[in-house]
Formats: structure tokens, C-alpha cells, sequence
């Protein structure tokens, strides 16, 4: 089900109503009864056109369903993200229309799955056009550019001892990542092709993105903005309830 779509219709369809009875009718002016379709258009467009604008443009909200993420964003965590960060783009067909902002290297985005772009995937920016990305699978380190990026290791995560937690510092941002001991992740050499992105999930190991067949290099087009902030964490009682102390973080 592709809700941009539906909610494009619904505003539009509410909208010719609402201009029909303006335009021609004025019911209300004239006395007369609305018929049920004029009302109802009258009463849901306002809210469906802010709804539009809020989401295609200002910030839309996302659940994550996985842990390819952790420990920066983990299962039950709903997220906003900024639509205008990489540029603003019309519903439905993803044209950008104004030209706002560039990714970096660092930035936590969500983006459409190239091999299927009904699905959306939230990952790390590694990457940037122009640049060659080397992971080494064994030693779970990453080179940009002819350049090592070190990871300091701050620790078992959750008291797991197949689970280390490090940091690591892209471009002057610090983010969290998981490394897990007893698997081992695909690795290689990339070249980033022009007006593409390489991504990477912060739990390295446990993570499909851009070194999977089905994901690789990401186009600029698929970029769908920048997660900023965790507004919500809630899981089922079964599931250890939510976390409310998530709720309000800013994603870095």
C-alpha cells in the first residue's frame, strides 16, 4: 500500500469538492443541504493537506523493525525524519523541485530499497560519491579513501559477550556500532559510482546494506531524508515493554 499515493488522492478528490461547492454551489450561502460528499470534503480537507505538507516535506515519521541498527536506533523505536535536509521533493514521483542540502558522510538516512522502492531502509551514510570504501571482514574495520577509521571499544552491549560496543568517528561524528564475535559480515572493495551512496548499519554484523546484492550503492533519487530524532519507543509487554527514555533523542 503506497500512502503518499492515497493521501495525494484523498486531497486532491476532497479538494475539487470543496472548490465545486466554492466555485458553484455554496450550499451553506444558499440555504440548501450539503450532500454527505460535500461535507465530508470540507471537513477533511484542511487536515489533509496539512498531513501533505507535514509529511512530504517538513518531517515524516518511521518505525524500525530490526536491529541492523543498534545500538543508535533498536526495535520499537519510531523516528522522525527531515524531508527537507537532502532537498524537497514532490509526493509520489520524488522529483526534487529545490536543491537544500547534501548528504555527509556520518548522517543516519532513510532511504528506498534500490531492488524494491516500496521499502524503505535506514542506515549510515559511509560513503559518498567518488569514494573507494574497503571492510575488512575479519578485522571488522573500515578504510575510506586510503584512510583507516579506528574503533574504540567501550565495552560489552547488554552484558553480552558475543556483543562488543565501540565508537567511531566519521568526519568529526562520533556514533555508536556492534560488533558481533561469533559472526562474521560480508566485506570488499567499493567504488561509490557518481550521484550514489554507500551505506552501513551500525550493527555491522547483523546488517543487509550496501555490501549485499539488493541494496548496493544507493541512488541520490532513493534518498528519502535525514533521521533526526527518536519521538517514541514502544514494544509489547511480551517483548520487555517500551523504553521510555528514548523517547526525545536526537539521532547522531
Amino acid at each position: 500500500m503506497d500512502f503518499a499515493l492515497i493521501l495525494v488522492l484523498l486531497t486532491f478528490f476532497t479538494g475539487f469538492f470543496y472548490l465545486l461547492d466554492i466555485i458553484f454551489f455554496n450550499y451553506k450561502k444558499n440555504g440548501k443541504k450539503e450532500p454527505l460528499v460535500f461535507e465530508y470534503s470540507k471537513s477533511f480537507f484542511p487536515v489533509l493537506i496539512l498531513v501533505l505538507v507535514l509529511r512530504s516535506f517538513i518531517f515524516e515519521p518511521f518505525r524500525i523493525p530490526s536491529g541492523s541498527m543498534m545500538p543508535t536506533l533498536i526495535r520499537g523505536d519510531f523516528i522522525f525524519v527531515s524531508k527537507f535536509s537532502y532537498g524537497l521533493r514532490l509526493p509520489v514521483i520524488n522529483k526534487k523541485i529545490i536543491e537544500i542540502g547534501l548528504p555527509k558522510r556520518g548522517d543516519v538516512v532513510v532511504f528506498r530499497l534500490p531492488s524494491d522502492p516500496k521499502i524503505n531502509y535506514v542506515k549510515r551514510l559511509i560513503g559518498l560519491p567518488g569514494d573507494v570504501i574497503s571492510y575488512d571482514q575479519y578485522s571488522k574495520r573500515l578504510n575510506i579513501n586510503g584512510v583507516d577509521i579506528p574503533i574504540s571499544l567501550v565495552g560489552l552491549y547488554d552484558n553480552d559477550a558475543n556483543l562488543e560496543q565501540g565508537e567511531e568517528m566519521l568526519d568529526e561524528k562520533l556514533h555508536q556500532l556492534l560488533l558481533m564475535s561469533d559472526r562474521i559480515s560480508p566485506g570488499g572493495s567499493y567504488v561509490v559510482p557518481e550521484d550514489h551512496y554507500f551505506m552501513m548499519g551500525d550493527n555491522r554484523d547483523n546488517s543487509r546494506d550496501s555490501r549485499f546484492e539488493g541494496v548496493g550503492f544507493v541512488p541520490e533519487s532513493n534518498l528519502v531524508g535525514k533521521a533526526v530524532l527518536i519521538w517514541m519507543n514502544w514494544r509489547l509487554p511480551s517483548q520487555g515493554g517500551p523504553y521510555w527514555s528514548r523517547i526525545g533523542t536526537s539521532i547522531k
